[in-house]
């Protein structure tokens, strides 16, 4: 071999190498963006908006008033579950304490009452079967005295069992039906406040109102968004982890933000990574990586007191143990 083949070699080799650092430091600077995790409002009721507490870009709390919805039907319909909760137990009260007294009386005395027509009918009816016999009446006479004391008896044996209810009390079967009855319409109660509540939209979590839908007096149909919150207190960079590096990162893996706009670096740590392989958008890949597996991935933003808009592009690169490659 001479000299200049000899020197031709070693400027390939010593090319080779270079091209392979810079292809390895390469695939560590992942390209993404910041993202944040957008939450719909829905509207749970068909009724008209009459505040919107917030206005879109407002940084919010957990459980803070967002938009409120009109409550004037739901208030009457509470109205009317309060007032057949009261009605019940008051039934239930009346039950347990059992017939008054002068209830007691009136019906012994229709029990008296009744047995005296009765013994009237039946005297009747006598004198209309000797008419009947010596042919001084008609059947029909003595059909209406008998269908008189039949109704009589009937009556006498119905205002006795009355008697009888009122003296022996309340049974346990009615008492757990009015028990019952008090259960179902307090569960009314409170299902129709949750609905009240529900006319309030507010919150899961803390982050940003990204966009509020409706204006007041507007009316989203039940289901419908009424606004698009950004949770979280902080964006993270999603990113796309080329398949040949997936075995080596998982959450807890450190990296180095780097954010359009923002001379210093930003910590991270990676929180997630897909365990399904996709084909990574365009935005995410440089022309080497075009068309290859990758696996979609969040790193969270570590130590920034300010919090970062969504959207703005970012190249993350990822700490991992050199002696693995």
């Amino acid at each position: 071999m001479n000299k200049a083949t000899h020197r031709w070699l070693t400027l390939i080799v010593f090319a080779s190498t270079l091209s392979g650092c810079e292809a390895e430091n390469g695939e560590r600077r992942l390209v993404g963006q910041l993202e944040s995790d957008r939450i719909e409002i829905t509207a749970e009721v068909y009724e008209p908006i009459v505040e919107r507490a917030v206005v879109e870009g407002e940084s919010v709390e957990s459980g803070q008033l967002l938009i409120r919805q009109d409550t004037s039907r739901i208030e009457a319909r509470i109205v009317e579950a309060e007032a057949n909760t009261q009605q019940t137990r008051a039934r239930l009260d009346e039950l347990i304490r059992g017939p008054r007294k002068e209830q007691i009386v009136a019906a012994r005395a229709n029990v008296d009452g009744a047995s005296k027509d009765l013994k009237y009918r039946e005297t009747e009816l006598k004198r209309a079967e000797s008419l009947f016999e010596r042919e001084l009446a008609s059947p029909d006479v003595r059909d209406r005295a008998q269908a008189a004391k039949d109704q009589a008896q009937s009556n006498l044996e119905n205002l006795e069992a009355r008697l009888d209810e009122l003296l022996s009390g309340t049974t346990v079967e009615e008492l757990r039906q009015a028990e019952e009855a008090v259960r179902v319409a307090e569960a009314r109660v409170e299902s129709l406040l949750i609905d009240r509540r529900r006319h309030s939209a507010v919150a899961p979590s803390a982050g940003v109102v990204d966009s509020l839908l409706f204006e007041a007096g507007e009316r989203p149909a039940a289901g419908q968004p009424m606004a698009i919150l950004l949770s979280g207190e902080q964006a993270y960079a999603r990113i796309y982890i080329p398949e040949s590096m997936r075995v080596k990162v998982a959450p807890g893996v450190s990296a180095r933000i780097y954010v359009d706009g923002m001379e210093r670096v930003v910590d991270g740590v990676v929180r997630w990574v897909s365990s399904d392989a996709a084909f990574t958008p365009y935005f995410a890949l440089t022309e080497d990586d075009r068309g290859r597996l990758t696996y979609a991935a969040k790193v969270d933003i570590v130590g920034e007191q300010r919090r970062l808009p969504d959207g703005v592009p970012v190249e993350v690169e990822l700490v991992l143990d050199r002696n693995e490659n």
